[in-house]
C-alpha cells in the first residue's frame, strides 16, 4: 500500500532543516512512503539570507516522492511579532487548502493515502486539520528528549495544581524530573518558563503534546536513554521515537573566497589545537562582551576561530550582523597579537568547520543542532546558553551526561526576553583552558558518544530501528 504524509515544518533555519532531513530520510527508508512538505516562511523580510536561499533551493527541488509547497503569508510589521505558535495558528487554512488541493484527485488505486500529518514542535495547533482530513497527527521534535520531558512534567504540575514554576518561592532551589537523574536548580530554568507572560503558551503546546499519536524526537537512545524511560512509564504519553541525530551535512557549495580561506587555513593547525567560537544565527554580542571574549582568547594562548556577529538593536526585529570594523571593538592590539594563531570571522560555515581535524573545542549556544553536530564530529564543547531551551541543553549536557564543559553553573537573563549578563574574561579563559585539555575525560567520553551516534545511523542501529517502527506505526494507522 502507498501511504503519504504532509510534514509541516516551523519557520527558522535550524528546524527547518532538520525536518527536511528527517523527511529525506524516512523517504529512503522505504519506497512506498512519500511526502509532502509544506513550508511556512516568515511572515517578514527580516530573517537571514541563509533561509531565504535554503527555501528556494527545496521549492525547486521536488521530486516524485519527496515535494515541497511553500505557502504566502501577509508581511507582519516587525514591531509587532507574534509567538511563533500564534503565528503558525493562523497558517491553519492555507495549509487545509494546500493538503485539499493535493489530495483531491487521489480517488484511483494506486494513489496513496493520506496517512498522517507529522508537524513540528512549535506547529502542534495543526492536529486540528490532522482531525478534519480524519488522519492521525504525529510531532517532529528538534529538540531532546530532557527538554521535552521537562515541558511536560511543568505542564502536568501546573494542570494538577502542585505548582506554578512562575511562583516558585525563594525556598525552592531545585526541582525533580521523572526524565533527568538528578535534581534541576530552578535558577536554570529558561526564562520562558519563569515568565508570567510566556509559560501560558508553552503549557498549551505540551497539551496538544499529549495528543499526539507519536513524537520524533531529534535524539539518540543512547544519548538520552533515563529521558526516554519516561516515555515508556504508562503516563499516557505518546510513543517516542528516538531517531536522531537528524542533521543537515552538506556543505554549501557557494566559493565564498573568506570561507576558504578559513577552511585552508584549518587544514595548516595541528591536530585538536582550535577552539572553534560560533552562536548560531540568532547570537550576536555587544561591545563589551566580546571585549571580555577577545582578552580571555589572548590569555588562554590557544589557536582560535571566533565567528563575531554584532547584537542588533532589537533581536525579535533584527537578525544579527558582523561588525564592519573590528578594531573598534577588540581591544587594541589584540589582532596582531593574535595574528598566527587566530581568526576572527563574520557567519562560519559551522559544519565544515566543525569536521576539520584541527577542531580541538567548541564554545557553542547550545541550540540542539549545534550540539549534536558537535558530538557527531567528537568535539567537546563549552556550553554558553543564550536564549529558549539551551539552558535545559547546557544542563543536560554538562551535569546529566558529561559531554561538555560549563563558562558557569548559572546564567541571568535571556537574549530572546531580555538581555543576557556580561560572562567574564575569567570565566571564558577556565572553559576554554578546560575543554582544550588533550586526554580530559570529557573529551573522551564526547569520542566514545560520537562513535555510538554513528552506529545508532546504521542499518540495524538504534535510531534506524526507531525510523522503521515509526514506518511500520503510521502503515498500521492508515484507516
Amino acid at each position: 500500500m502507498k501511504i503519504q504524509l504532509v510534514f509541516i515544518p516551523s519557520p527558522g533555519i535550524g528546524h527547518l532543516r532538520s525536518t527536511v532531513e528527517l523527511a529525506k530520510r524516512l523517504v529512503r527508508s522505504d519506497d512506498c512512503l512519500s511526502i509532502t512538505v509544506i513550508i511556512i516562511p516568515y511572515p517578514s523580510i527580516s530573517h537571514d539570507d541563509v533561509e531565504t536561499t535554503y527555501i528556494a533551493s527545496l521549492t525547486t527541488a521536488s521530486q516524485d516522492r519527496l515535494n515541497y509547497e511553500a505557502i504566502s503569508v501577509a508581511n507582519q510589521p516587525t514591531d509587532n511579532q507574534e509567538p511563533t505558535q500564534v503565528y503558525i495558528e493562523k497558517q491553519k487554512p492555507q495549509v487545509r487548502d494546500v493538503v485539499a488541493r493535493i489530495f483531491q484527485y487521489s480517488t484511483e488505486v494506486d494513489s496513496p493515502r493520506l496517512a498522517g500529518f507529522v508537524v513540528d514542535m512549535f506547529c502542534s495547533s495543526m492536529i486540528d486539520v490532522a482531525n478534519e482530513f480524519g488522519v492521525p497527527c504525529y510531532m517532529v521534535y528538534t529538540s531532546n528528549a530532557t527538554f521535552l520531558g521537562i515541558t511536560l512534567h511543568i505542564q502536568r504540575m501546573f494542570d494538577e495544581k502542585k505548582y506554578d514554576v512562575s511562583e516558585l518561592e525563594d525556598s525552592v532551589n531545585e526541582l525533580e524530573f521523572p526524565c533527568l537523574t538528578r535534581p534541576y536548580p530552578v535558577k536554570c530554568l529558561p526564562d520562558f518558563f519563569t515568565s508570567k507572560d510566556w509559560l501560558p503558551f508553552f503549557l498549551a503546546q505540551a497539551r496538544c503534546f499529549r495528543k499526539m499519536k507519536g513524537i520524533l524526537v531529534n535524539t539518540v537512545a543512547e544519548l538520552e536513554p533515563h529521558a526516554l524511560k519516561m516515555f515508556n512509564s504508562g503516563d499516557d504519553l505518546p510513543q517516542a521515537y528516538p531517531v536522531g541525530p537528524v542533521l543537515h551535512l552538506e556543505n554549501s557549495s557557494d566559493d565564498d573566497g573568506k570561507q576558504l580561506e578559513v577552511l585552508r587555513w584549518l587544514n595548516e593547525q595541528p591536530p585538536k589545537s582550535v577552539v572553534f567560537l560560533c552562536f548560531g544565527s540568532m547570537g550576536g554580542f555587544n561591545e563589551e562582551q566580546t571585549r571580555e571574549i577577545a582578552v580571555s582568547l589572548d590569555r588562554s594562548g590557544h589557536r582560535f576561530l571566533w565567528s563575531l556577529r554584532r547584537a542588533p538593536q532589537n533581536i525579535l526585529t533584527e537578525r544579527p550582523g558582523d561588525y564592519t570594523n573590528l578594531e573598534e571593538v577588540l581591544p587594541e592590539g589584540f589582532l596582531d597579537r593574535t595574528l598566527d594563531r587566530g581568526k576572527v570571522i563574520g557567519w562560519a560555515p559551522q559544519v565544515a568547520v566543525l569536521e576539520k581535524p584541527a577542531i580541538g573545542g567548541f564554545v557553542t549556544h547550545c541550540g540542539w543542532n549545534s550540539m549534536l553536530e558537535s558530538l557527531w564530529f567528537g568535539v567537546p564543547m563549552v556550553t554558553w546558553p543564550l536564549y529558549a531551551e539551551q539552558k535545559i541543553n547546557a544542563f543536560a549536557m554538562v551535569e546529566e551526561l558529561g559531554l561538555a564543559v560549563q563558562i558557569r553553573k548559572f546564567f541571568r537573563g535571556d537574549m530572546l526576553v531580555g538581555g543576557m549578563e556580561i560572562v567574564t574574561t575569567v570565566d571564558i579563559e577556565r572553559a576554554v583552558r578546560c575543554v582544550m585539555e588533550n586526554d580530559s575525560e570529557v573529551r573522551n567520553r564526547v569520542k566514545e558518544m560520537a562513535e555510538k551516534c554513528h552506529v545508532a545511523s546504521m542499518d540495524g542501529g538504534s535510531s534506524q530501528v526507531a525510523l522503521q517502527k515509526f514506518i511500520q506505526d503510521v502503515t498500521e494507522n492508515v484507516v
